[in-house]
This record gives C-alpha cells, structure tokens and sequence, in this order.
C-alpha cells in the first residue's frame, strides 16, 4: 500500500479517507501473518509533521486563514508571510505522565505540524493581524489594493 501522508485532521481524529481503508482492506492478510498492520497505528511515522487543516476565505479586503492549533501557546507559533504564500509552523508538546499500558485510547496528535498555502491573491505581509482564541488561529492579511494610486508632487531642487 502507498504510504500517504495524512492530514492532521486525519491524524487528529484517526480518520482515513474511503479508499485508503478499501484499498487496505484488499491488501490485508489474515491477522498475524508478517506484514499485517494493525489500523491503531496511524500516528507511528516518526520524524514527520503532521499537516494542519486549514479554511481560506477572502473578505473585498482581506485574505483570511483559519486553523485549530488548541495546546499550543501563541508564543509557540511561527508564522511566515510573503506576498502569495503563507506558512504556519508549531509543535504540540505531549506531558505524559502515564504509563503507556494504562491507555485504553490514544487519538490525541503531538509533534511538530506545519502547512504551507499558496494564497489566492497577493497580499501586503507587513499588514497581518494574527489572532487565537480557544484554540483557532485567524490571520487576516490585507490584499494588495491594485487599484490604490499616489499622486507625487514633483519638487523643484
């Protein structure tokens, strides 16, 4: 089976696309013989980031661009703009205090996330208001105002 990179909604609630579980159904072999996978297992990629889910929506001025990052502090956050792409880079840190054997679930995703989203319109990245608020991140970011002119008055030397 191809090893796709999961969302980090995917990976947030262990959810898997329609037919990523056909397919692993039709690869499957009976249940100890090597190479069956147990489905629990969705969070074993080490060493990868998950990908955060994101909503993209344009206001007449503005581009906005909505993310749950809930137990991440602000400061933890890294966000880089340009004028047609913007990145947003964190890592939920876990503080496990349990054993592992005394979970019955463990659906939660901590590590490293980033995702990268090329914008729909080109955008001033010194004008952003970033915002969170019980775990939504919201960026607003002005559009450039291609219609915005500047008459110059010409001074004499």
């Amino acid at each position: 089976m191809e090893n796709k990179k999961r969302s980090f909604f995917e990976r947030l609630t262990g959810s898997r696309n329609v037919e990523e579980e056909v397919e692993e159904k039709n690869t499957r072999t009976i249940k100890g013989v090597k190479g069956d996978k147990p489905d629990n297992n969705w969070m074993e990629e080490e060493n990868e980031e998950a990908e955060l889910s994101v909503d993209v929506y344009q206001t007449p001025t503005d581009i906005i661009v909505e993310t749950m990052v809930a137990g991440v502090k602000p400061e933890d956050l890294e966000l880089s703009i340009s004028r047609d792409v913007i990145s947003i880079r964190g890592e939920r840190e876990e503080s496990r205090t349990i054993d592992e054997d005394n979970y019955f679930a463990q659906e939660l995703y901590w590590g490293k996330f980033s995702r990268t989203i090329s914008l729909p319109a080109e955008v001033e990245p010194e004008e952003v208001e970033a915002t969170e608020k019980h775990g939504l991140l919201i960026v607003k970011i002005k559009k450039v105002d291609k219609d915005k002119k500047n008459n110059v008055k010409v001074k004499s030397i």
